[in-house]
């Protein structure tokens, strides 16, 4: 391996030209050699003033580019098995944003193409196992100070829904990540979901069921509520409170800047993941390259992956047939019974 880790980024859009902007100045240890995109004046974009970079419109041109070492999936979702697949058929370390593949059954191929492989090669962007108040949370968590988790209540709002986001997107893209942070948190799996709708938002494009009240249940007896609000309208607001039999913690608080003008004094409310998480992104994007210079896989894995979008699945018929749909999980691969969830 190089002295810096060489690394092929796909996808140039809004998360992909940020990890770009990250790779070349916020981590060390890793360079851009890279970057692919359909859209190769986006990509020009991104790569732009980057010494050495290459641009490319396929995936997998950037793959077999010169000096390639680890790639960093960002494209959309439909993209990521066919990446995915093609990286470990070359061997290389994958960072791959979430979802890892949107359907249960491709991402199960991936899991089980990895699980032939026989080592780890992928890890996925959940990135709030990163954050500073979630890692915190999950210490509190595991020390058991507080007792058996009883609860945990996550609150989920975006200031507006992108073009063409639809009702089911609200839990398979945005809820993906209370699912990922449930199961890290609590070390539980989760087994049947239920949603409920209130009256739409007057806020919500026409036909958007927004918000949604999201309940799963977990195989180790525990309830986990996620209000998911995609057009609040006001910002951009995570947080994550876990209730347990002798106390309770909450990560998520707004703590930012106090902003005092013309009479009134309130607090900053970010208006986009990029700033509500940045450290989150840097702190995973710099633990993923630290371990794939040491020949090694860390975070969460492709099961992970594939668990989060089983769930998801359930979630969206859950959606649709307003039943209590319970979650049904393939069996887990031996390559992934000690990493923990």
């Amino acid at each position: 391996m190089s002295e810096l880790l060489g690394v092929a980024v796909l996808g140039a859009g809004h998360m992909g030209a940020d990890h770009v902007r990250r790779l070349d100045r916020g981590v060390s240890g890793a360079r851009v050699a890279a970057v692919a995109d359909p859209d190769t004046a986006r990509a020009k974009e991104a790569a732009a003033g980057i010494d050495g970079v290459t641009v490319h419109a396929e995936a997998e041109a950037a793959l077999d580019a010169p000096g390639v070492e680890a790639v960093l999936i960002a494209s959309p979702g439909p993209a990521h098995e066919e990446a995915l697949l093609a990286a470990f058929a070359r061997g290389l370390p994958v960072l791959c944003e979430k979802p890892m593949v949107p359907d249960s059954e491709g991402a199960l191929r991936v899991v089980e193409a990895e699980a032939r492989g026989g080592r780890r090669l992928a890890q996925v962007g959940f990135m709030r196992r990163y954050d500073a108040e979630y890692r915190r949370l999950k210490r509190v968590l595991d020390d058991g100070r507080l007792g058996r988790p009883l609860m945990l209540h996550c609150v989920h709002r975006n200031v507006s829904s992108p073009p063409g986001f639809t009702s089911a997107m609200l839990i398979d893209s945005s809820v993906s990540h209370e699912i990922d942070a449930a199961r890290w948190l609590l070390g539980q799996e989760l087994t049947a979901v239920t949603v409920l709708r209130p009256r739409p938002s007057g806020g919500a494009p026409q036909g958007l069921l927004d918000p949604q009240f999201v309940l799963f249940e977990t195989d180790g007896g525990a309830l986990v509520d996620v209000e998911i609000f995609v057009n609040c309208g006001f910002g951009y607001q995570v947080r994550c409170e876990a209730v347990c039999e002798h106390g309770s913690a909450r990560a998520g608080e707004d703590h930012g800047l106090l902003l005092t003008t013309a009479g009134t004094a309130g607090a900053e409310v970010p208006q986009d993941y990029l700033v509500r998480f940045a450290d989150a992104y840097d702190r995973e994007v710099q633990a993923w390259v630290d371990a794939t210079r040491q020949g090694r896989a860390t975070g969460p894995t492709a099961w992970d992956g594939y668990a989060a979008s089983a769930v998801a699945e359930a979630g969206v018929r859950a959606l649709e047939s307003g039943l209590r749909t319970p979650v049904e999980l393939a069996p887990r691969p031996a390559l992934y019974t000690d990493t923990g969830r």
